[in-house]
């Protein structure tokens, strides 16, 4: 158990699996038999925390990766589903900072469909949501929420095309336009600033994220896992500075800071 703990910490903290593998002595192997099955446990753990939650704020966004190869090297032989670009979607309570859920696939209309469908099922009020400017969110949060949302999109124009984001640096922002969807949403609360603040921290603390690197996911499997144990770490494990308790704690779904140890032993 206690080596289990130290590769689980070492990942977390934003190193890699060959790192994490010299530090504590062990075969690269045994770091990744340790990844996929922790990340699984986890994604089990979150599945079922992740109920009747008291969020009233959320954000969502997608920050870019890729697995394998980038995209334009995708060829024939590649599973399209599996290889080259791959999102995770992200939503995020701006109060308690909680992660409710996410999901991890292609950019398309049919993920930001189950993505919303995830979302509703995990929310115990009505909630209003901000997104950006992807058009198939309108859809798939009127068959999410129906009526019951105030929603509203934050369409932001760059000085370069739409794919600055899968750059190592992203073009600068024009113009950020809020544009109410459904509902009465609260023009003060119409913003993405938490959310993309997140997606720095998920760059920070994953080291298959940072840009300009060789620690990029080879498998999908195990960005899934990567991503399933750090949202498990940063809900019930990591203090948020502004919040001086975790985002869980602040949710009311745990009254005490978790460590590694309790994620590994929680019964789910």
């Amino acid at each position: 158990m206690e080596k289990q703990i130290q590769i689980i910490s070492a990942l977390v903290e934003g190193n890699s699996v060959r790192a994490t593998a010299r530090m504590i002595g062990v075969e690269h192997k045994t770091v990744m038999r340790v990844l996929l099955r922790v990340g699984q446990k986890c994604e089990r753990l979150l599945n079922e925390k992740m109920r009747s939650l008291p969020c009233r704020i959320i954000q969502c966004d997608e920050i870019w990766t890729f697995v394998g190869k980038k995209e334009k090297r995708v060829n024939g032989k590649d599973n399209p589903n599996e290889v080259g670009d791959q999102y995770v979607f992200v939503a995020m309570d701006s109060e308690t900072k909680l992660i409710p859920c996410f999901r991890i696939g292609k950019r398309n209309a049919g993920n930001t469909w189950y993505f919303m469908q995830d979302l509703e099922a995990r929310l115990a009020h009505r909630v209003q949501l901000t997104t950006d400017g992807f058009r198939p969110y309108v859809d798939a949060v009127e068959d999410a929420f129906g009526a019951n949302v105030d929603y509203a999109m934050l369409v932001k124009t760059y000085s370069g095309d739409e794919d600055s984001r899968e750059r190592y640096s992203p073009s600068d922002i024009v113009s950020a336009v809020p544009i109410p969807v459904t509902g009465n949403p609260k023009p003060s609360l119409i913003s993405t600033s938490h959310i993309e603040r997140q997606n720095l921290t998920i760059r920070m603390q994953l080291r298959r994220f940072m840009r300009l690197t060789n620690a990029f996911s080879k498998k999908l499997v195990n960005l899934k896992a990567a991503i399933a144990i750090h949202f498990a770490w940063y809900n019930f494990c990591r203090v948020h500075l502004s919040l001086r308790v975790t985002p869980a704690m602040a949710a009311g779904l745990v009254q005490t800071v978790w460590n590694i140890n309790d994620l590994l032993v929680e019964r789910v």
